[in-house]
């Protein structure tokens, strides 16, 4: 059982506490080994919220005990505590989970548990927080960023986009969609931050969105990339630059991660073996799946099997 802690602190954020509570702290008595999740803070009084509102969370002096910590934000200008910061590394050395959404980036990267990484924040900070942390590997246009337990969401709801994800690496593809069913949104949103910032945006055309989504639907039927292009009717060149720009990966990368979360999908909700997996996905053999799951994922498929089975 994973032990949360999310943490509050001076002028919290309500929104994005409540989607760490939403997400955590729930009670989801139809899953068996939910998280045990406490709303934490480092002050032994009571904390004013966004809204004039005052929060009365569990005042703790450590976060020993606890597997995973979500900060919901963080102010911009405020140093945190040593203290702090040095409960954050322990957890993370014990081999902890640790997230932010928003502006909590800047107590993560504070930590200097993002130097080196990808990560985001809200687009509205992305100028102070390149100045402040020029070690840190800073994505422009993503939703969030989550890799070796590692997590930034880059605004409010983009907070649930990273919460599910956590959740389906921790609990599987059922239970993170029972979970994004309840909250009423996709599993899964594809895209960036740019379709929310205040200035005018090329529409992307209706021919490459259509294309990705004819993809989606066709990974079996040996896509190659210039086929994309001629069916959004663009250039290989353009096309490249295009879904660069707009995915921030190359087409070939983009078409390797549909395809292991076609096979993740497979993997746990049917027995088929990992030969018929591979070639259900769009992998040419097993080898080719076996390779993409120990690059991308670091783990097996036989392994991500027995943690995540309909048989788990």
């Amino acid at each position: 059982m994973t032990h949360v802690a999310i943490l509050t602190y001076p002028d919290t954020a309500l929104f994005e506490l409540g989607c760490a509570v939403e997400l955590f702290a729930l009670p989801r008595p139809e899953f068996s080994d939910w998280y045990q999740t406490d709303v934490v803070s480092f002050e032994d009084h009571a904390l004013r919220a966004s809204g004039n509102i005052l929060l009365q969370a569990k005042p703790v002096a450590s976060l020993a005990g606890y597997d995973m910590l979500v900060i919901p934000g963080w102010p911009a200008d405020l140093n945190p505590d040593p203290v702090l910061l040095g409960e954050i590394l322990a957890l993370r050395q014990r081999g902890g989970t640790v997230i932010s959404f928003c502006s909590g980036a800047f107590l993560l990267a504070a930590s200097g548990l993002l130097d080196g990484c990808l990560a985001t924040t809200h687009w509205r900070y992305a100028a102070a927080f390149r100045q402040r942390f020029p070690a840190v590997r800073y994505v422009e246009d993503v939703l969030y960023t989550y890799a070796n337990r590692i997590g930034c969401a880059a605004g409010s709801s983009a907070a649930l986009d990273l919460g599910l994800a956590v959740i389906r690496q921790q609990h599987g593809y059922q239970i993170a969609n029972q979970v994004a069913r309840r909250l009423v949104m996709a599993a899964h949103r594809s895209g960036g931050q740019s379709q929310f910032v205040e200035t005018p945006l090329a529409r992307t055309s209706d021919s490459f969105a259509d294309t990705l989504d004819w993809a989606v639907k066709n990974l079996t039927s040996g896509i190659s990339i210039d086929a994309l292009a001629r069916r959004a009717h663009m250039s290989r060149r353009n096309f490249d630059r295009k879904f660069r720009a707009s995915m921030n990966m190359s087409a070939n990368d983009w078409l390797v991660m549909q395809k292991l979360e076609l096979a993740k999908q497979l993997l746990e909700s049917t027995q088929l073996s990992v030969e018929r997996v591979a070639t259900r996905s769009g992998f040419d053999n097993a080898i080719t799946l076996r390779h993409n799951f120990r690059k991308h994922l670091q783990s097996s498929p036989s392994r991500f099997r027995l943690q995540f089975g309909k048989t788990h």
